[in-house]
């Protein structure tokens, strides 16, 4: 690299004028100033032979060189050595300054300098100190480099480091890292010594690792608790899809007298998310006001996402919109919170604000577009968007974007173009896109295509009772009832078992679950004299069961009373008699709202004057007035 431009200055001609000094011309700057940038600035061993050489000319002292900068320019270069002798004109410890450059590396994007300049320094014989192995042991957690991770931690014990309490969680935390967990658990069971940093570097690895068990036992008997303990048990249970038993612990966390911060909002609303528990999101929510986490970027981000699941679409807008800043996951979230409540065009239109303004889409954007243009049928936009993924933003589409293209095309009818692109995939298929083929099919009755699909599905995804109730369904719509009986005995015979549908509502700060048929809620008897009541007037506004989605050998009043048992049904009932008039009834479904139950709530939200919000396994359906916010398209 060539050295600092430090040309002398030129006497001005006869024949011009002299010019002033311009910061923007560096060679009409004043010599002084020139000498403070070399001293300060230099980026290369050569350059910084010339800053040693003015520190020598101008008789200064050596501890005038930055001398960080010297370690950083010199560390791995063969000058390693003259940055030695540098030091050895100084007070400083040298061990101190190249420290200080092992911890810049080990905390840099390239934590292996780190281990690099550790071994240049044992081969000079310059004895490391407690920071040194600290900020070594650090960059091979970075690295994932256990094997010099040992070394280190034999080196720790060799120098009489051992009973260092920080160094040896360090040691644990590497090993952990570096998924030696065993090892990690070998040395915090020996450790003389443990501190509450100690615990809960194991419960936090353990909970990454989705072991959940090992952590809560961990958890139980440690003998202090801080709120990263607390926030590390309620993640993980969160990340293991156990949100009810995250918020139970949330809830003797408060009760222990514990403070959440930041993170444990987070993790806590991302459990009432799963579980569409409304009330303690919006008072988790009030909480982060009054204590300023709102201006948590991934705060917001979470708030946007738990209301958007727990059915309240225009308070998550309103928390996007009141967001000093947004990341494209802001962005991405609202999109695709658009897209789950049927409200596509505003999907659309949020994406064309976000291009304009200059935020780049990624994977997750076209996710959310794609499930706008899926939920509204618009194949030519969601043709045009899967295109511009690679030709616009070099985007290569994964797996989910396959699937939803598939699932646009086959919820169009257009079955055909929906297995020609899964044939052609570049990448390989797994069950979710051959499903949402087999989908369609259920949707547009081809039982040959949907043969085909399940076919595929028998071997990548065999255990999914989804997958045979669909085909069972789709014989049984075809009449075929022999072939509905022949899949429902193969899963027998595979041992797979059929999901039960459950639908839930909350009252005050119970959540309230129902399965079709329910007799065992303490209101049973009530909510069913409540459903006969309400079947009166449901029918005197037109509603008439549609018993073909009963797709059982049985007869038509049978059928009826299958149909009035649905989940959904029980939960509506029973939250028109414990909520107040007027106030919206929100329910969480595990399966799809079948069309009766659809066409029956539509007609309840006229009758009793009530929004009613369902979330079923794929969507939003938001019924007002007689209407449903998905259009009937689902």
């Amino acid at each position: 690299m060539a050295a600092c431009s430090v040309s002398p200055l030129r006497a001005p001609s006869s024949s011009t004028k002299p010019k002033r000094n311009s910061p923007k011309n560096p060679e009409l700057r004043p010599i002084e100033t020139i000498k403070t940038d070399l001293l300060f600035n230099f980026n290369t061993p050569f350059e910084l032979k010339q800053a040693h050489s003015l520190v020598i000319k101008s008789n200064k002292h050596h501890s005038v060189l930055p001398l960080s900068r010297v370690a950083s320019v010199c560390a791995l270069t063969p000058s390693f050595d003259y940055a030695q002798s540098v030091f050895e004109h100084v007070d400083k410890s040298e061990i101190v300054i190249w420290n200080s450059c092992i911890r810049s590396f080990a905390e840099g994007d390239s934590p292996v300098n780190a281990i690099h300049l550790f071994y240049r320094i044992r081969c000079a014989d310059i004895r490391p100190d407690s920071f040194t192995c600290s900020f070594v042991l650090k960059a091979c957690s970075a690295a994932r480099d256990v094997s010099n991770g040992r070394i280190v931690h034999g080196l720790v014990e060799k120098l009489g480091y051992g009973s260092d309490l920080f160094l040896q969680n360090t040691i644990v935390h590497m090993y952990a890292c570096c998924d030696a967990m065993d090892d990690a658990r070998k040395l915090f069971d020996e450790m003389p010594e443990r501190d509450v940093v100690t615990w809960n570097i194991m419960i936090t690895q353990l909970t990454k690792r989705g072991d959940i068990g090992k952590a809560q036992e961990l958890f139980d008997v440690m003998p202090e608790r801080s709120v990263r303990s607390w926030t590390a048990m309620i993640a993980g249970y969160v990340q293991c899809g156990e949100a009810k038993k995250a918020i139970e612990l949330f809830t003797m966390m408060e009760e222990a007298g514990e403070r959440a911060n930041e993170v444990t909002v987070v993790a806590v609303l991302a459990a009432c998310a799963d579980l569409g528990a409304l009330n303690l999101g919006r008072r988790v929510h009030e909480y982060s006001d009054r204590c300023g986490f709102r201006r948590n970027v991934r705060v917001c981000n979470t708030l946007i996402d738990m209301y958007i699941k727990c059915g309240c679409l225009e308070v998550a807008r309103m928390v996007f919109d009141e967001m000093e800043e947004r990341t494209v996951v802001s962005w991405s979230a609202m999109i695709g919170g658009f897209a789950m409540h049927g409200q596509g065009e505003e999907a659309l239109k949020l994406f064309s604000k976000m291009s304009r303004i200059g935020i780049r889409p990624n994977e997750i954007t076209f996710i959310g577009l794609l499930h706008a243009c899926s939920h509204m049928g618009l194949v030519e936009e969601g043709r045009k968007f899967f295109a511009s993924m690679a030709s616009e933003y070099g985007i290569a589409p994964r797996i989910e974007h396959y699937g939803c293209m598939v699932d646009l095309l086959s919820r169009s009818g257009l079955l055909q173009e929906a297995y020609e692109l899964i044939k052609n995939m570049p990448i390989k298929v797994n069950g979710v896109v051959w499903g949402a083929l087999l989908g369609g099919c259920w949707v547009h009755k081809n039982v040959e295509l949907a043969e085909e699909a399940f076919k595929h599905l028998l071997v990548l995804d065999p255990n999914n009772d989804g997958y045979y109730v669909v085909l069972s369904n789709i014989y049984a719509d075809a009449g075929r009832w022999d072939d509905a009986a022949r899949v429902r005995k193969l899963m027998r015979d595979i041992g797979v078992k059929k999901t039960p549908g459950w639908s839930s509502v909350t009252v005050g700060c119970v959540v309230h679950e129902f399965v079709a048929g329910d007799g065992s809620h303490p209101h049973a008897e009530e909510i069913y004299q409540s459903w006969e009541k309400l079947l009166e007037k449901l029918k005197l506004s037109g509603y008439v069961p549609n018993t073909s989605v009963v797709l059982l050998d049985i007869d038509e009043h049978q059928k009826e009373n299958v149909l009035f048992r649905h989940s959904e049904k029980l939960a509506v009932v029973f939250g028109l008699m414990k909520t107040p008039p007027q106030t919206p009834i929100r329910i969480m479904k595990n399966l799809r709202v079948c069309e009766d139950c659809h066409a029956a709530l539509k007609l309840i939200s006229k009758i009793s004057d009530r929004e009613i919000v369902v979330r079923d396994r794929n969507r939003f359906h938001c019924f007002k007035d007689g209407f449903c916010s998905c259009r009937d398209y689902w």
